[in-house]
């Protein structure tokens, strides 16, 4: 197959890269290739099976169109501030344009247009006093909720678009390698399960995303793409009662706090807040089971969810931190059988492990129903573990209630950004005719941060014709 633009991996950047490509005028022939299938034909049985059943040969949930965008809480951080490190390549007020270009078209396809945390300044200032005094940072961040549901619909109009206007998406085929020739790439290599074909193109993006960045390492390792060892965040999944962090949820929806807690100081951040949301499970290719959480625009439980991610930076002589988080990872779900772990923050506190009568007597009820009660501190590294306690007892100061002895924290929660791909300001490698975008180039987090990326790619490669 011969095309002008190959895309593997149709996530925010890679479907964001065709989408401006065709708002622009481009009349060049893109292809995208995504391992996973349509928006329409993405179907996670657990709503049925009432717990996880181990998908093959992937998870519906982080694989097929729009990616794992599709069926999280779908929220878009709104500020530059958010996202990743993507502003340091192009510049804090660019990004900023770019983000606000790119929430437009979000728009377009049906995303709601209010916007969560906007206004209530005197109730703001009050959330930063109490973080300032528990040496926390507050990130003022206006957040679109597109919601888990509503998300869905928005990607399957775009995947229509797309497809209404000429992009050739190849559903179920997965990128095996790149095709190289000296220092330029000429294409890829992929597979449809029977068969291998290339694929000869004058660019390819690759934008495979978090579930693809360990992949992209590899590859990167062969090709000798230039990259160096990126940032890895282990932690947990918090959930609350919706009472204790009522007032946050409110003023703010979702409250981004960085801190450095003593006595290792490095950098612990809360992630991903999902009000009357519930905690769900994701499943990597390798059987590694991984927690997330989603929230819906019309359907609520009584909890809170938000992840505690502490940052993971790896020097000399050791290059491998997705495999470091992913041995974690496998860690704790052997000691839960294959499940995620749960485990109350006061039996955390007092030593011991959670049992699973003692969550059906607490005033908090798990929203993941197939979380097996244990010890996550028998997997989880020393550091991280009293980097987590260090912090919740320091949110407890910002939300009154929140380091109780009945809350919740699953394990693990890890999220893959590493292998930073060497880039200039036009989002190009060392690699002639080779891009790498979103969260597996380990440049952004997040999906506008991804989908940003995603547009400034289509400029590039439209302004080339």
């Amino acid at each position: 197959m011969n095309t002008d633009v190959v895309i593997i991996g149709a996530g925010p950047a890679g479907i964001f890269t065709a989408i401006e490509m065709l708002r622009r005028g481009s009349k060049q022939k893109i292809v995208i290739v995504e391992k996973g299938q349509s928006i329409e034909n993405r179907r996670c049985p657990k709503d049925k099976t009432k717990q996880c059943v181990g998908c093959k040969p992937y998870c519906h949930i982080t694989t097929g169109f729009s990616g794992a965008g599709a069926f999280s809480d779908g929220k878009l951080s709104l500020s530059y501030e958010v996202g990743g490190d993507l502003p340091s390549i192009i510049g804090e007020e660019f990004a900023q344009e770019t983000i606000d270009y790119t929430d437009k078209i979000y728009l377009e396809f049906g995303a709601d247009e209010h916007v969560e945390g906007l206004g209530n300044t005197e109730a703001v200032k009050d959330i930063r006093k109490r973080a300032i005094q528990a040496g926390l940072k507050l990130v003022d961040c206006p957040i679109r909720h597109l919601g888990t549901e509503k998300a869905q619909d928005i990607y399957l109009a775009i995947e229509k678009y797309l497809l209404a206007n000429g992009v050739e998406i190849l559903f179920g085929h997965q990128c095996i390698n790149v095709i190289l020739e000296g220092d330029v790439c000429r294409g890829v290599t992929v597979s449809d399960g029977k068969k291998n074909f290339d694929i000869f193109s004058s660019h390819t993006v690759v934008a495979t995303g978090r579930r693809g960045a360990d992949w992209l390492e590899k590859i990167c390792a062969e090709h000798n793409i230039a990259h160096q060892p990126g940032t890895v965040d282990i932690g947990v999944r918090v959930e609350v009662r919706n009472e204790v962090i009522e007032k946050v949820n409110q003023v703010l929806y979702e409250s981004k706090l960085i801190g450095y807690p003593k006595p290792f100081k490095n950098k612990v951040r809360t992630f991903c807040q999902n009000p009357g949301g519930f905690v769900s499970q994701e499943n990597y290719d390798d059987d590694l089971a991984v927690v997330n959480g989603h929230s819906y625009k019309e359907l609520k439980s009584d909890n809170t969810n938000l992840a505690i991610l502490c940052s993971h930076n790896f020097s000399e002589p050791f290059n491998q931190p997705i495999a470091y988080a992913q041995k974690v990872g496998e860690l704790t779900n052997m000691l839960g059988a294959g499940h995620i772990l749960v485990q109350r923050f006061g039996d955390i506190l007092d030593g011991k492990r959670t049992w699973q009568k003692e969550l059906a007597q607490s005033n908090l009820k798990p929203t993941l129903p197939d979380a097996v009660a244990g010890d996550i501190t028998a997997a989880m590294p020393y550091r991280a573990m009293i980097n987590i306690i260090n912090f919740i007892q320091a949110m407890d100061e910002v939300v009154p209630g929140f380091a109780s002895d009945e809350t919740l924290l699953y394990s693990p929660e890890l999220k893959f950004y590493s292998n930073r791909v060497k880039m200039d300001k036009n989002l190009n490698t060392n690699i002639g005719g080779l891009h790498c975008l979103g969260d597996s180039s380990g440049w952004t987090r997040g999906l506008m941060m991804a989908s940003v990326m995603g547009v400034l790619m289509g400029r590039q490669l439209s302004d080339e014709t």
